[in-house]
């Protein structure tokens, strides 16, 4: 037995917790954080003083587009097949999914990752930011793009309660 498999059962003694797993999206999260990093440096372009608020709600936006769009949305589910198992619809072209059992604790980490919209977030926003510094135009483009489905979104939504509301009437 490990010394981190030891971790894990003094951790959690009745919960199965993949912390070897949940180490290893540490470590992806900091490699891409660090190339990301390096490529901003070997680049030769400054980083901004401060990222202008119009880029903070853009990429807020994108930021929760995409990461419900990776961790919930029925198309993308394919992706995510392989760590989980379909649960349920969620609602909205949005699905529930449950962790796949067995397997490797690495497996089961992605799996947690992948369905938390939350999680993600961490993610994709670090790689926006990055792209903003490297590639701002083409950034900026697909973060409008994810942008204005997210605003969609909400208006379908809206127009869905006010629809039901007005039926009932």
């Amino acid at each position: 037995m490990t010394v981190l498999s030891r971790l894990a059962r003094a951790y959690a003694p009745h919960e199965h917790r993949p912390l070897d797993g949940y180490l290893a999206a540490i470590g992806a999260f900091g490699a891409m954080a660090g190339a990301l990093a390096a490529a901003v440096r070997l680049s030769g372009r400054p980083l901004p003083e401060r990222p202008s608020m119009a880029d903070v709600a853009l990429l807020s936006i994108a930021t929760h587009k995409l990461s419900r769009l990776v961790a919930k949305d029925a198309v993308t589910s394919p992706l995510r097949a392989p760590f989980t198992r379909y649960a349920e619809p969620a609602g909205a072209a949005e699905l529930n999914e449950e962790v796949r059992d067995g397997g490797s604790s690495v497996r089961h980490g992605i799996g947690e990752l992948i369905t938390c919209p939350f999680c993600l977030a961490v993610w994709v926003s670090t790689g926006l930011t990055g792209g903003l510094v490297l590639a701002p135009r083409l950034t900026r483009l697909a973060a409008t793009a994810l942008t204005a489905t997210a605003v969609s979104d909400f208006l379908q939504m809206g127009y869905s309660i006010a629809k039901e509301k007005a039926e009932r009437v």
